[in-house]
């Protein structure tokens, strides 16, 4: 688990009001929502890079908004947590929120992301590995895109080969 990750769990564990407020914190910009900054600035220190300080704030809204007691496993990346909602539901609609989500810019991250994790919302995600991804989401190569791309279809052909295998 990622260290930002384990200071929310630990702050929630002593004060629940922590997720309310970071929830709430989802209806801003992130970085904002002044009552969330008790929550996230001790952890940031000394960080100036805004981009970086913005995508703390969201994983934080996002963490408290899909937030469920005692998941202890690894939870998967994004990724694999939408591959896996679409082979639950069977729902095409999942495909095209996910791959909306990889085209979105810094200005429609915050909603799409909001969006997919509410979808989500019966599937574990691994909020770190969210963390890692999204810091770099400008990169020229569209690296954090194309990894969750690769475990989403991976996830699902996985999936379908099995289904091919057992059925032959």
């Amino acid at each position: 688990m990622n260290s930002f990750i384990e200071w929310l769990e630990k702050l929630n564990a002593s004060d629940t009001r922590v997720r309310a407020v970071l929830r709430r914190s989802l209806s801003f910009k992130p970085g904002t929502y002044f009552r969330a900054a008790p929550y996230v600035e001790p952890f940031l220190k000394n960080e100036e890079n805004e981009w970086r300080r913005e995508i703390y704030y969201l994983v934080a809204g996002l963490w408290a908004l899909h937030w469920r007691e005692g998941r202890s496993e690894q939870p998967p990346s994004l990724g694999k947590a939408s591959a896996t909602h679409q082979l639950a539901t069977n729902s095409a609609s999942t495909e095209r929120r996910f791959i909306a989500l990889l085209d979105a810019d810094h200005d429609q991250l915050p909603h799409r992301l909001r969006q997919m994790v509410s979808l989500l919302k019966d599937q574990p995600i691994d909020f770190g590995e969210m963390l890692k991804r999204l810091m770099y989401w400008d990169d020229d190569l569209k690296r954090s895109q194309n990894a969750w791309a690769r475990d989403f279809y991976r996830t699902l052909n996985n999936e379908k080969n099995t289904e091919m295998e057992t059925s032959e």
